[in-house]
């Protein structure tokens, strides 16, 4: 019975030395990075949902034409990105679709980008996101577009 005792004990001191080497012994698991929807939730600013209905803050780009992919905005550089609104600039790169979308060239164009009207995001509504996107195009613009567009973010 005593054999069996030691036999015990000898194979948990094993183990557990075994653990430590391959660093396991602690019981407090590693912290994972930060993601952008940690950070916005501990910052409290809403965030900009994209085509995959993923949570973005101050992204370089982003998608407006979800279907094929024929207007984005790229180079974004972010002035400011505040609980009611946030403000970039960049290019939006538009497909001119001649003759047609599949043959057709990107043109960029600079753009001033405004997202502002927070409202709870319907997948995580602890969350807020930017429900309106204001492009205003200080100069040259795609053609038949006016000098100042707004939109309606998907939910």
């Amino acid at each position: 019975m005593r054999e069996l005792a030691m036999t015990k004990v000898a194979a948990v001191c094993a183990v557990a030395t075994l653990a430590a080497a391959m660093g396991t012994a602690s019981a407090a698991p590693a912290a994972a990075p930060p993601t952008a929807q940690s950070v916005a939730q501990r910052s409290a600013s809403p965030v900009l949902v994209d085509c995959f209905w993923k949570s973005q803050v101050r992204p370089a780009d982003f998608i407006l034409a979800c279907g094929d992919g024929n207007s984005r905005l790229t180079a974004l550089r972010w002035s400011h990105w505040h609980a009611d609104s946030a403000v970039a600039v960049g290019l939006n790169a538009v497909n001119d679709c001649r003759p047609y979308c599949a043959a057709g060239r990107f043109h960029s164009y600079p753009v001033v980008v405004r997202l502002d009207d927070p409202q709870p995001w319907e997948k995580q509504p602890e969350l807020q996101r930017y429900s309106r996107m204001t492009l205003t195009y200080p100069g040259d613009r795609p053609e038949r577009v006016p000098r100042t567009v707004t939109y309606a973010l998907w939910d």
